[in-house]
């Protein structure tokens, strides 16, 4: 393959771009939208899905590699948008989960087309997901792998360009929800608090949480006023682990979770994501493994949760690589480092370049 030139400057204008978007989980729109201009000439065969997905094939289906991409971000509609540059950071919302990695892969997608590499790119497509983070529940991601049946998948992230994702962090997602009767603060003492109960339920939950299981109460509400005995009380709970045998003795126990007399419990499934993982010796890992060593970057495996969960979820092997050197994901202060955005797009052209030159064989990419 000839080189695929790529400017970092364009990359870092493109996500300031879509970083002052609009694009909380469920409102990608206008990101995608974006992206339909932004590739408006460019060679392959563009459509939104059902999901909302924009998808970019470059060649026939079934695609032997999918690059998963996703759109949305965890900041909702109040967030302050706008990302600033200092000392040698990108600074902003969503800079680095995940617009950097969309530019990113819009930038070396082009370049490759740009340098007549294009009939090279037709195992590929690229996929544009929504509803990656929270509530989103990989809706985009598992659409995507249910209807393009890929080979093997490819999920690029801003943040964590210094190792492989060969591991899928799963996760159990419950809304805890107390009710009662409620009542007056001094009258009626001594009745039951929804919101009381819900506390020592959260306790125990953190308490007897095992080594291998992270359990995060999320989200609180309840209550109607200070001088009020709580009538409900709820909580948005998470579990993570990179064992998905954990998960599931985690999803068991909450069958025996209980609230005191006089009160009630709902337990509300919001999500599950599974757990999962590809062997540093399986032919995706291990050629992605084979590129960074080439390309000067280190042979390091790590976990994280990713669209690429939702292929393993689908029986599809997959990894998930990040773009930059970055921190303070999923806060108002979230930043990446300039410097990093030319090494993560020539990480993801030499990795590109390695997988679409495969072989395809049944213990390969299919």
């Amino acid at each position: 393959m000839r080189d695929w030139a790529f400017d970092p400057a364009a990359i870092a204008a493109d996500a300031v771009t879509l970083a002052g978007m609009p694009g909380g989980t469920g409102h990608e729109k206008i990101r995608i939208d974006w992206l339909q201009r932004r590739l408006a000439g460019l060679a392959g065969d563009r459509r939104v899905d059902a999901a909302g997905n924009l998808v970019w094939a470059l060649g026939p289906p079934p695609p032997r590699l999918a690059l998963l991409v996703h759109v949305d971000d965890v900041f909702g509609e109040g967030t302050a948008r706008g990302v600033t540059e200092r000392d040698g950071w990108l600074c902003g919302p969503g800079i680095g989960d995940n617009a950097v990695a969309v530019a990113t892969a819009v930038a070396v997608t082009e370049a490759a087309l740009a340098a007549g590499d294009g009939p090279a790119l037709r195992p590929l497509t690229v996929v544009f997901t929504v509803g990656e983070e929270g509530a989103g529940a990989l809706r985009g991601a598992r659409h995507a792998c249910r209807e393009l049946a890929p080979g093997a998948v490819l999920a690029l992230e801003g943040h964590g360009a210094d190792r492989v994702f060969t591991t899928a962090v799963g996760s159990l997602r419950v809304r805890l929800t107390v009710t009662g009767p409620g009542g007056h603060s001094w009258w009626d003492r001594g009745r039951p608090s929804a919101v009381h109960e819900l506390v020592r339920l959260l306790n125990g939950l953190l308490d007897a949480a095992p080594a291998d299981l992270a359990v995060n109460a999320g989200l609180i509400d309840g209550g109607s006023g200070v001088n009020a005995i709580a009538a409900r009380a709820s909580a948005a709970v998470e579990w993570r682990s990179a064992s998905q045998a954990a998960l599931d003795r985690q999803h068991e126990a909450l069958a025996g979770l209980a609230a005191a007399p006089g009160l009630r419990l709902e337990a509300e499934p919001l999500d599950r994501r599974p757990a999962g993982s590809v062997p540093p010796d399986h032919p995706l890992a291990a050629a992605v493994l084979r590129a960074r060593a080439a390309a000067g970057l280190p042979a390091v495996t790590g976990d994280g949760s990713t669209d690429a969960n939702a292929a393993l979820e689908a029986g599809i092997p997959a990894v998930a690589l990040g773009c930059c050197e970055g921190a303070d994901m999923h806060a108002p202060s979230e930043r990446i480092r300039v410097a990093s955005i030319g090494p993560g797009a020539g990480q993801l052209r030499a990795v590109l370049a390695e997988l679409l030159e495969l072989t395809p064989s049944p213990a390969g990419l299919h």
